[in-house]
């Protein structure tokens, strides 16, 4: 389809500060769902293991603009969903807010992040259940989602390409009356050594 699944990825965080994501351009408004899972560094093994239940993490998330979309405290692991309407990067954070995880992990914390955007955001099992859909209503329905992302993404590059243009024909006027002011200071700075010169000829009396 043409939502897209982001393949899990992980990050390493020390202290509290946690770990942060930018996500990409995408067509607004877009449904976009994150499921995670923690480790914190074990010093006896010397390795990442599981997190206990007890572990509080944070998940914020803020839109290009700094405006938070998304300020939720959540598990050791979890699944975050938030809709974006502003076009262009957001900025997804997780941190924990242990003490413990301070004092006896080291600081350290891995989180593995698997993000879904557009229709991969749906759990089409729980919406057959829960609207007793047919194999082949639940088909045409994932098909008509389909569509839709498909019709936003491209709504969204008409609108990237309008910005495109627009910012073009600013930067092209822009260098045609910087031209044109240098063609002027240059004629008078040429009236200027003409005058000056007839002005040291003639003092001369060579003219």
């Amino acid at each position: 389809g043409s939502g897209r699944s982001g393949p899990g990825e992980v990050r390493t965080g020390r202290g509290l500060a946690g770990v942060c994501w930018a996500r990409s351009d995408a067509p607004p408004p877009l449904r976009t769902s994150g499921n995670y899972r923690t480790q914190l560094w074990d010093k006896q093994s010397e390795s990442f293991l599981p997190s206990t239940p007890g572990l509080g993490m944070h998940v914020e998330v803020k839109d290009p603009d700094g405006k938070v979309v998304l300020s939720r405290q959540y598990g050791s692991e979890g699944r975050f969903t938030f809709t974006s309407h502003t076009p262009g990067e957001h900025q997804i954070c997780l941190h924990s807010n242990s003490t413990r995880m301070a004092l006896f992990a080291g600081g350290k914390l891995r989180v593995h992040l698997d993000i879904q955007v557009g229709e991969h955001t749906n759990n089409y099992p729980e919406i057959a259940a829960k609207d007793k859909l047919t194999e082949l209503q639940l088909r045409a329905r994932q098909l008509l989602d389909q569509v839709e992302q498909i019709q936003k993404e491209q709504n969204y590059q008409r609108y990237r390409e309008e910005r495109f243009r627009m910012t073009s024909e600013s930067t092209n006027q822009r260098v045609l009356w910087w031209s044109i002011a240098q063609t002027i200071i240059l004629i008078l700075t040429g009236i200027w050594q003409m005058r000056h010169l007839k002005s040291f000829f003639e003092a001369k009396k060579l003219v």
